[in-house]
């Protein structure tokens, strides 16, 4: 994400404070000028956002040498001097790289979008840091051990020791509701009988990293009609080198099952049940069938899908092996309690053509066992937040009754703010924890549901265990947000995240939020306009990232 500044002489040209010199970029990487952006229409080139400083430029460049913007990159852009004021475009907030890199400058940063989870992220980034900067946690666990003095509080690595601690409690709770769902796997002798990879296993119970599924319709070939046909569009469980593994598809009359095997996989495995682009066959009589078959029978409630294999965590690597028909009962016994049932487009992406394939609702992107989970930790995130209101009156927070709405500082914005870092982890699940998340062979891990800006069909998907210690689980979230708040938010100024309509919004308006006068001066980016719709229940939560990765 990059920013230019904004403000103009009479006849339009791009000026710098002191109007002489030319407008440039100012953005990771590079200081150069930038033709493209240019406010069109009813944004009548007033962008939405700010940023405020009173340094000079040789210390702000001195800042940015250590370690600002462009690190590694450009080393020289030129940035607006003294009371500087950026404002950003409409899709300024997004992932919010703008208004954080003006933050870690020294800056005090204001971003604003109309979207409001793009508000929520940019106040995770560059507003709460700062209201609770250098405050000590309140968990119990660190105060019963006397560190509060003798550990460092700098920055956010109070509320950061928070998320960590209240994550961790959100994890054991969820375990003891739901684990029942998630079992480990103990590896038996008939397991280990023809794969000699699995006995040093035997009588160990392993973790479940993923379960491997593959959608089926009903054979299009009359003869076989009864039977849900896979949808696999590979075997393949392990590209790695030496570490090679497959499934193999048993024929047994008019049924199949699925076995896991080891070793370099026959060259028909690579393609699963897939013909081409367009096309899958029948495994039972290779009879082939189109995309536009699977979209009716799915359309018409009748795509299924079939466990081909379970991923567990082994000694340096994963272990595959061949499902078990209570594995499946396990999985099929989940009764969630709610599902989004906002109207969904189905897929859009090069494979979809837009086609709806059932998703007729965003419910209906996950299994019943993810819903169940995702709902679990979602009402687990409400009880912590009493939990952190408790914890944190008795560390001796005041509770002024104000919510991080009304500008609170206290016990109840604290509580809501740990919150707000906790609801992102569960959009971490989210986004890995959908039947549109495939299995990466390659690196023997789970892909996530936006690995771009589309919903694509996936035919095979994993379902992540969220209860192993590996990508895909609520811990491993967690961990992820922690080193981040740690390492990338300076919480070393306010900042202001705004929800606002560029069309509408106006100087003015910044004008009765800051001190000074705004004088025109600012940072933008150009809106987002191609950017897909997002489901509006769990996965339109931002579920993109939590920053930086």
């Amino acid at each position: 994400m990059v920013g230019a500044a904004s403000a103009r002489d009479g006849a339009g040209r791009d000026l710098l404070a002191d109007g002489q010199r030319p407008l440039v970029e100012v953005g990771v990487g590079a200081s150069r000028r930038n033709p493209a952006w240019e406010p069109q229409g009813e944004l009548g080139g007033k962008p939405q956002a700010a940023v405020q400083s009173d340094r000079g430029l040789s210390e702000v460049g001195e800042h940015h040498q250590r370690g600002g913007i462009g690190q590694g990159q450009s080393r020289n852009p030129q940035v607006l001097a003294r009371d500087l004021r950026a404002e950003q475009g409409p899709s300024a907030g997004g992932g919010g790289a703008l208004p954080l890199e003006a933050q870690r400058l020294g800056l005090e940063a204001y971003a604003s979008d109309l979207n409001p989870v793009a508000v929520l992220i940019n106040k995770a980034m560059i507003e709460i840091p700062p209201k609770f900067a250098g405050r000590p946690p309140v968990n119990p666990e660190v105060r019963s051990r006397n560190e509060l003095v003798d550990q460092d509080w700098s920055g956010a690595r109070g509320i950061a020791e928070d998320v960590r601690y209240y994550g961790q409690w959100m994890w054991d709770e969820a375990k003891k509701r739901i684990g029942h769902l998630y079992p480990p796997v103990e590896v038996t002798a008939e397991m280990a009988r023809e794969r000699p990879d699995l006995k040093p296993y035997v009588g160990q119970k392993l973790t479940v990293i993923a379960w491997i599924w593959a959608r089926t319709v009903r054979s299009p070939n009359p003869a076989f009609r009864h039977v849900d046909v896979p949808l696999a569009s590979t075997f393949i469980l392990s590209s790695k080198v030496g570490k090679e593994a497959y499934v193999e598809p048993v024929i047994e009359g008019n049924s199949y099952r699925f076995t896991v095997r080891t070793g370099k996989p026959p060259a028909d495995a690579k393609e699963g049940t897939k013909l081409s682009r367009g096309s899958f066959r029948c495994v039972l009589s290779n009879t082939p069938f189109s995309y536009a078959y699977i979209d009716d029978e799915a359309n018409a409630g009748r795509m299924g899908a079939r466990l081909m294999a379970v991923v567990l965590e082994g000694q340096g690597g994963r272990a595959y092996i061949t499902p078990t028909e209570d594995m499946e009962a396990t999985a099929r016994s989940a009764e969630p309690t709610f599902k989004p049932d906002t109207p969904s487009r189905g897929t859009w992406a090069s494979n979809a053509q837009g086609r709806i394939y059932g998703f007729r609702a965003f419910g209906d992107y996950f299994t019943p066992r993810q819903l169940v989970a995702l709902t679990t930790f979602s009402d687990l995130v409400t009880e912590a937040g009493k939990q952190i209101l408790q914890d944190a009156g008795a560390a001796g927070l005041p509770d002024d009754q104000k919510g991080l709405d009304a500008g609170g500082r206290g016990a109840r914005a604290y509580a809501e703010a740990v919150g707000v870092y906790l609801a992102f982890a569960i959009n971490k699940l989210a986004d890995r924890g959908s039947t549109i998340c495939g299995w990466d062979s390659s690196r023997d891990s789970i892909r996530n549901t936006f690995g771009r800006q589309a919903i694509p069909m996936t035919w095979d998907y994993a379902e992540s265990n969220l209860f192993s210690e590996s990508s895909g689980s609520y811990i491993n979230a967690i961990d992820q947000e922690v080193r981040v708040i740690v390492k990338y938010l300076p919480a070393n100024r306010d900042g202001f995240s705004l929800q606002g309509d560029a069309r509408r919004r106006t100087e003015s308006e910044l004008e009765r939020r800051h001190d000074k006068s705004a004088d025109g001066q600012g940072c933008g980016e150009r809106p987002h306009h191609e950017t897909v719709d997002t489901p509006r229940q769990f996965i339109e939560a931002p579920i993109h990232a939590f920053i930086l990765f």
